[in-house]
């Protein structure tokens, strides 16, 4: 059965759940246990997803690439993404090795490793739907995102793009995953649904007859794996092994293979707010 979490739900559950004291276990502690603990998920494309019952995706190759660099183990736990992020805040992961977009309330909890993609924010729309093709169109219009995502905490500048050409944001609908959201706009139980470019250029792709790509609805972004703030030294090691992707010619490469294009992103890895805002213009 479905599940849809009112806004102000989602919004306690979240602070919860980060408010919650990080126990994770820094590289000292993981490399003496011999294992690394991660968290993905599997609903995600193309991102993370499940394709004839196994695991998918550009996080999929890039931990196959952290096995072969990183000289202890690596045990994969596939959580729903809407518990994700809190199970490893909590410490009972090491890192989550998911699609995650930083945004200014997660880097309260966690530091990100350097980049490795764009996130700026689309609609999407049913492919015969004509009346949705400027920002003002939106006004009033039903919304889908998913529960505890990044597009939560840049709705706001959906609604001061709205409001500057004399419009509104209208309800917004939370899902446990995208695909649920995006069967809702396909039924017309949402009018559209938003998510980061990477991922509706993907459903565009392979559903051109279902769906069609809109505007942009936030500014620059990006996409890094979260790791705990107590966790210094994993985040030194994470970004190492990105810089060796990097050098190899291995990120461009998977870039190419899973998003279509390669990007400009920064080089070091994302710890405040502050600097976040500065590297996306924000």
């Amino acid at each position: 059965m479905k599940k849809v979490f009112g806004k102000y739900c989602l919004a306690a559950m979240i602070s919860l759940a980060f408010s919650l004291h990080v126990v994770a276990a820094d590289l000292p502690e993981i490399e003496k246990s011999g294992t690394m603990k991660v968290a993905t998920e599997d609903d995600y494309a193309p991102f993370n997803f499940m394709s004839n019952g196994q695991t998918d995706g550009f996080n999929k190759d890039m931990l196959e690439e952290l096995r072969k660099y990183a000289k202890f183990n690596i045990n994969q736990s596939i959580l729903p993404w809407t518990g994700l992020l809190a199970a490893v805040s909590t410490g009972q992961y090491d890192m989550a090795l998911t699609g995650a977009v930083i945004t200014d309330e997660r880097l309260n909890v966690f530091n990100f490793t350097p980049p490795w993609a764009s996130a700026q924010h689309y609609f999407v729309k049913r492919a015969d739907d004509k009346t949705l093709n400027t920002i003002a169109d939106l006004s009033g219009k039903k919304v889908g995102v998913q529960a505890g995502s990044a597009l939560l905490a840049r709705l706001p500048e959906l609604k001061a793009m709205l409001e500057k050409v004399g419009g509104k944001l209208g309800p917004v609908v939370e899902y446990q995953s995208y695909p649920e959201a995006y069967a809702d706009l396909a039924n017309k139980r949402v009018d559209y649904v938003i998510n980061v470019v990477i991922s509706v250029n993907d459903l565009v792709k392979s559903k051109p007859k279902v769906f069609a790509k809109g505007l942009a609805v936030s500014g620059p972004g990006y996409m890094a794996w979260p790791i705990p703030k107590n966790s210094p030294e994993l985040l030194k090691f994470m970004t190492g092994f990105m810089n060796h992707l990097t050098e190899t010619g291995k990120l461009a490469e998977l870039q190419k293979k899973w998003f279509g294009e390669t990007y400009e992103l920064p080089k070091e890895p994302i710890t405040s707010a502050d600097q976040f805002h500065k590297l996306a213009g924000l």
